[in-house]
């Protein structure tokens, strides 16, 4: 199955020379089945969840700890490979990680992840698929040569077709978007500063939804008086 990544690049990996950012991307596709596997559509409960501004899933425990399990390991896989380079890099990594190293980012989300695996969520949190392709795209040619994605480090610009996105935090942090993607598919926050980019409706107060129910009693009185 084709990625988000060729489809909009109309590109094949398999088929492409190897590019520098190619070291770190994974294959993610058991993750993405997964997921989509767990995407329910009951008519009785999906509306409560679009009310609530979040796709409506029921995944077992079992479920839910796998898909976070596998978000884990491909940050794992990322910190494997920049770890030892890191020791040997005296270059201050990009401003979005508020000067953290990058082995201790990782080790965040790492450890956020590890917490979901242990006590699974009975509900899973994050964009939808719509919702991860809606995401604003960052045009080439306004990146600069040390602009590089938090998650793996990587300069964008030395990937010949990179993806970059902005995700709709206050931050407007960006990130290769096949690097981002497991996380706000999964955990539904910016992997920077942790907003939540789906947030549920704010309840109606009970003494606000009286008075204006018994306002509408009375619209309807007066136009059938009138």
């Amino acid at each position: 199955m084709e990625s988000q990544y060729e489809v909009e690049h109309n590109v094949r990996l398999s088929d492409s020379p190897p590019r520098r950012r190619g070291l770190h991307r994974l294959d993610m596709s058991t993750f993405y089945n997964l997921i989509n596997q767990l995407a329910v559509t009951d008519s009785d409960q999906a509306p409560i969840a679009r009310q609530n501004g979040q796709r409506h899933t029921s995944p077992t425990p079992i479920d839910t700890a796998m898909l976070f399990r596998l978000v884990q390991e491909q940050l794992n896989a990322l910190r494997a490979v920049t770890a030892a380079a890191e020791e040997t890099d005296q270059t201050p990594h990009a401003a979005q990680s508020n000067t953290m190293r990058h082995s201790e980012f990782l080790d965040s989300l790492i450890s956020v992840l590890e917490t979901d695996i242990r006590a699974p969520p009975s509900m899973l949190p994050g964009l939808t698929q719509a919702q991860l392709d809606a995401l604003d795209r960052v045009p080439r040619k306004t990146l600069k040569p040390e602009d590089e994605c938090s998650i793996c480090k990587v300069p964008y610009l030395e990937d010949e077709y990179c993806l970059v996105v902005e995700v709709p935090c206050a931050g407007r942090h960006r990130f290769d978007l096949e690097c981002v993607g497991p996380w706000l598919r999964s955990k539904g926050t910016c992997p920077i500063c942790r907003q939540d980019m789906v947030k549920p409706k704010k309840p109606q107060p009970v003494a606000e939804k009286y008075d204006q129910d018994d306002q509408d009693d009375q619209d309807d009185q007066d136009m059938m008086y009138a």
